[in-house]
């Protein structure tokens, strides 16, 4: 480092040496001050070029992974709105086995077999109804629906989701009423066989639905262990670290007061030439 002679006053050497130190030391106080105001140690990427990217591309995975997040919660809730109205369709089911496990008997006479008759149409009319009636956004969920649900931030994390393998409405479980009589206790026998039928068909799409419903509450965990570890990877590389940012701009506070004070020194010390003229 080069020191100039007092005695040579065109040229002020350890002024410009101290106004070059505070400079200096004013630009990193004031990217101090930058990374505690903001609480982000990389705020351009001239603070750190491969970390802006890196950080950059942290905070998109992350925010593809939360959306993906709740498109899993929104596919819950459809299965959970699907099984719904399989459980209804199961007791309706379970009603009818009743009334035709009672027409079996020789006990009832044709008007009660009439009046069984009629229960049953109107109960295999609800199923129709629940099958029309239960949908997601517009989208029917008993009438063999297959959605896919993006369940990640790639293209790659898809998953295909059949609420039902087929309809579920009461020609396709053959309990409508061209296939359900009761009028004789034969009849009614076979009626009960094509009701279990039936059931046994709703009971296995209910289990479907909970075995996907299962497989969305892992994926659901395993992106939210995701996202905190890559909120985790982000902050390491991307935030600042207070306590260190602010020891750093105390020190650098006191450097500023002591630049200040040598400059000040320094255009002073040229008077002393003044002497040799007295």
């Amino acid at each position: 480092m080069a020191f100039g002679d007092l005695s040579r006053i065109g040229g002020n050497i350890q002024a410009l040496q101290a106004l070059e130190s505070l400079n200096k030391v004013n630009g990193e106080l004031g990217v101090r001050q930058l990374r505690l105001a903001t609480g982000k140690r990389v705020n351009t990427a001239e603070d750190d070029a491969a970390g802006f990217v890196i950080g950059g591309s942290l905070r998109a995975r992350s925010k593809g992974l939360a959306v993906a997040m709740g498109n899993i919660g929104d596919a819950k809730s459809m299965l959970s709105i699907g099984e719904g109205g399989l459980q209804n369709i199961l007791d309706i089911l379970e009603t009818m086995k009743e009334k035709a496990t009672a027409a079996v008997s020789d006990t009832l006479g044709s008007s009660e077999r009439t009046a069984i008759e009629s229960e049953l149409d109107q109960l295999t009319n609800e199923i129709n109804d629940i099958v029309s009636e239960t949908s997601f956004n517009g989208t029917a969920l008993l009438t063999s629906t297959s959605m896919t649900i993006q369940t990640g931030e790639t293209t790659s994390d898809a998953l295909s989701v059949a609420v039902t393998s087929a309809s579920h409405n009461a020609t396709t479980l053959a309990v409508h009423d061209s296939n359900i009589a009761v009028d004789s206790a034969a009849n009614a026998s076979t009626a009960i066989s094509r009701i279990d039928t039936a059931i046994s068909t709703v009971k296995t799409s209910i289990s479907n639905i909970g075995a996907v419903q299962a497989r969305l509450s892992t994926k659901e965990n395993t992106i939210s262990n995701a996202i905190t570890n890559t909120e985790a990877a982000r902050s390491r590389i991307i935030d600042a670290d207070f306590a260190k940012e602010q020891l750093e701009a105390l020190k650098l506070q006191i450097m500023q007061q002591t630049a200040t004070a040598s400059l000040a020194q320094a255009n002073a010390a040229p008077q002393i030439v003044l002497s040799l003229f007295g």
